[in-house]
């Protein structure tokens, strides 16, 4: 009896979480430096970069429809600025965990393909 060689198995749903978990410990972590930065040595460059990572969030909010009733509940005072960054911070790992598993779905769909057509074009019909 022949045995077939077995086909390596890439573990590429793990690969895309934990890429997905780094980047968005490093960006929280960018995020929290950067506010306590900001708290300590208020400068106009830290409060663009603050800014400018609250962009990404508050636009996937925004495209949700949910960032006009966070804006209503915080200047109501019904949810403070600590609870603002809360949202923000869950928004931004959920956007980047989404992005990383796109990606990587993507790139696992050409590498797919690519490696059919390389056996089709090695006589594996």
């Amino acid at each position: 009896m022949t045995s077939f060689p077995s086909r390596p198995e890439a573990p590429l749903l793990r690969i895309m979480w934990g890429n997905a978990f780094l980047l968005s410990l490093l960006y929280l972590l960018v995020g929290v430096g950067v506010e306590v930065a900001l708290r300590v040595y208020p400068s106009r460059f830290l409060q663009r970069l603050s800014l400018s990572l609250d962009s990404l969030p508050a636009k996937a909010l925004e495209l949700t429809g949910i960032m006009e009733p966070l804006r209503e509940a915080y200047f109501s005072g019904r949810i403070s600025e600590f609870g603002v960054r809360i949202v923000f911070g869950a928004t931004t790992v959920a956007v980047i965990f989404v992005l990383a598993l796109v990606v990587g779905t993507l790139m696992g769909a050409v590498r797919l393909f690519v490696a059919r057509r390389a056996w089709r074009r090695a006589g594996g019909r």
